[in-house]
């Protein structure tokens, strides 16, 4: 679809990107040419393997950083982190969420904060710091990683719906801001999507109605999806990469369901 060094020159921080949608992303990111700062909860030795692998996979530069990007200081150490070693920063993919679910009477204070933090208040920090050094040079991708959530409610997920609405007003927000300065901004808001966390949803309802993966994977999946079919995480990276491709060099302050339908209804 893509030149294989679409991206060669540029230099992506994609959060949240030792597992699933992050960790694809990263990946098309890097196969086109880009250097990557991968992050996420691993410590220095998986880190380094990780970091590693890209680089002997790919041909690019890599670094790997575990910052806690709970508080604005763990936000400009993973900033300043990844300036120190590329110099700047041209793509910035805000993928790291949590979740917890809970009524909302019922639901803990701490981890209201922390989702809030985390699923948006991240989003905020890394987009302060690196976006006026896009603006100087003319040219940057942010690609905010919103949900369904972004767009739609379900029970109990009162944090993380709250976190991806904010994500998805604060990508229109930004990409007004930068509209005629060369930054595109835009949200994807994935459905059912096939990571390891969700396949254990898959599996508990398998378990627990005494039928197949598959059946306990469909059950879960077409109770909110019309289509079937869970997404797998490279077809998110795809998407991600075609935001950073000149196509899509108009598409900005968009919010883009990969949903099978879900947000359809």
């Amino acid at each position: 679809m893509f030149a294989s060094n679409m991206l060669a020159g540029k230099t992506a921080l994609v959060t949240g990107s030792t597992s699933g949608i992050g960790y694809a992303m990263a990946s098309k990111l890097a196969e086109s040419g880009a250097n990557v700062v991968l992050h996420g909860l691993m410590d220095s030795a998986e880190g380094e393997a990780l970091r590693q692998e890209f680089e002997q996979k790919y041909g690019v530069q890599c670094l790997f950083n575990s910052a806690d990007i709970s508080t604005a200081d763990g936000n400009e150490e993973l900033v300043a982190a990844s300036l120190e070693k590329f110099g700047e920063i041209d793509i910035l993919i805000n993928n790291a969420g949590i979740q917890f679910t809970a009524p909302v009477e019922d639901f803990p204070v701490a981890k209201w904060d922390a989702i809030i933090s985390i699923n948006l208040s991240s989003a905020f920090h890394t987009t302060r710091l690196l976006v006026p050094s896009m603006q100087q040079r003319g040219w940057g991708r942010i690609i905010n990683i919103a949900s369904v959530h972004g767009l739609v409610a379900s029970l109990n997920k009162a944090a993380y719906v709250a976190a991806k609405h904010g994500i998805v007003g604060l990508t229109k927000v930004v990409a007004l801001e930068n509209a005629d300065k060369g930054v595109t901004v835009n949200a994807i808001c994935p459905g059912w999507v096939d990571t390891d966390l969700v396949a254990a949803q898959f599996q508990a309802r398998a378990d627990r109605d005494e039928v197949s993966f598959e059946e306990g994977k469909r059950s879960v999946i077409v109770e909110k999806q019309p289509m079937p079919k869970a997404t797998p995480p490279s077809s998110l990276g795809d998407l991600a990469l075609f935001l950073c491709s000149d196509a899509a060099a108009t598409i900005t302050g968009s919010s883009l369901p990969m949903d099978g339908g879900w947000t359809a209804q």
